[in-house]
């Protein structure tokens, strides 16, 4: 079993990650021994998860929506699926 996850901090930012225990986890980041982000931005709270047969699925989602825009994780939060795509663009698309 495996979980991705989005918390938000208290600076307002996000964190994502990916565990095979999300309570324990979410102890540990809560008690400052999780991410070097989160530990200074304490406290944190759960936003979002998503729960996988395995663990490297999970981590494989962590690592695509970390490469993600506040905007779409924010749609995900949301469960907007339908409006995902929309935010995809591509930086040749754009001229840059």
């Amino acid at each position: 079993m495996g979980y991705m996850y989005i918390l938000e901090c208290n600076d307002g930012s996000y964190y994502t990650g990916s565990t095979k225990d999300i309570e324990r986890r979410l102890i540990q980041h809560q008690n400052g021994n999780g991410s070097n982000h989160t530990k200074k931005r304490l406290p944190v709270k759960l936003l979002y998860y998503e729960q996988y047969d395995r663990i490297d699925t999970a981590f494989y989602r962590e690592k695509q929506v970390q490469g993600w825009s506040r905007a779409k994780k924010e749609v995900l939060i949301q469960g907007k699926l339908d409006i995902l795509p929309g935010l995809s663009v591509a930086y040749r698309d754009k001229g840059i």
